[in-house]
């Protein structure tokens, strides 16, 4: 059996806060506002792993109304969502994420983002992929004042 997952996620953009995509502090002047450390990347994956095992979401299994969350490393975060769906059976096939942003840019980060995600799931590298974009300057993400990513993944049984 094979099944797909997808995952989004946004957050603001503010000053003294790290701006963090799959684990890599990349410099910045802004970072994500969160409950957790607000790593997008991680976040959004978390979402797609979850979804395609039908085992909710990240809010259901890290609610940001819990006090033991906040300022939460989302790779942890991550590392034991995909601790439950595999021990629901589940292996990854690949992953594919979109990040979008003005600035900074993602590319001279891409290798490193791609390393670390693999490095927390146990997974070969070139199983993950990751590209950034921006927002042509349209809306709160092209305004810099926001950033989005979009990973699908593909799990099997």
């Amino acid at each position: 059996m094979i099944r797909i997952g997808l995952g989004k996620d946004v957050h603001r953009l503010v000053p003294g806060r790290p701006f963090l995509v799959g684990g890599i502090a990349i410099p910045s002047d802004r970072g994500e506002l969160g409950h957790s450390d607000g790593d997008v990347l991680a976040h959004a994956l978390t979402d797609a792993l979850l979804g395609a095992a039908g085992l909710g979401d990240i809010g259901e299994l890290f609610p940001p109304t819990q006090e033991r969350w906040k300022d939460a490393n989302s790779m942890e975060l991550l590392k034991t969502a995909w601790g439950k769906v595999q021990k629901e059976g589940w292996r990854i096939l690949n992953i594919d994420g979109v990040v979008t942003c003005e600035k900074p840019k993602i590319l001279p980060y891409r290798d490193s983002i791609r390393s670390s995600l693999a490095t927390v799931l146990g997974i070969p590298v070139n199983s993950v992929f990751i590209k950034g974009k921006t927002n042509e300057k349209l809306d709160a993400i092209g305004a810099g004042d926001a950033v989005e990513a979009l990973v699908v993944c593909l799990l099997e049984k």
